[in-house]
């Protein structure tokens, strides 16, 4: 998604509401490393960079080491988040896929 394109989706999101509410239960048929994590309520002026900043804290505390993982965490971010905030995730996860500067 193009840059000018995030920015209108955040401006819309905040005209809409100035935060945005990140669900706190996991989905019962998550298993494996996610299992035992706990979820936490987050409220959001800029849901992309929490999202993303919340991404790397989960690879680097469960150990993250596969696709598979990868994938299983992706459907915990889908599953825990209502439909006005896929795309944020959606933008999120791209964007640490394809950053030079990856940290994780």
């Amino acid at each position: 998604m193009e840059k000018a394109q995030i920015e209108m989706e955040k401006k819309n999101l905040q005209r809409r509401s100035s935060r945005i509410s990140f669900s706190a239960r996991l989905p019962e048929d998550v298993c494996g490393a996610f299992a035992d994590c706990i979820c936490a309520v987050k409220y959001s002026s800029d849901p992309i960079s929490d999202i993303r900043e919340s991404i790397i804290q989960v690879i680097q505390n469960v150990g993250i080491q596969d696709w598979n993982q990868m994938e299983e965490l992706i459907y915990c971010y889908i599953a825990l988040n209502s439909s006005e905030v896929h795309s944020f995730i959606q933008n999120a996860f791209l964007n640490l896929t394809v950053s030079s500067d990856n940290t994780v």
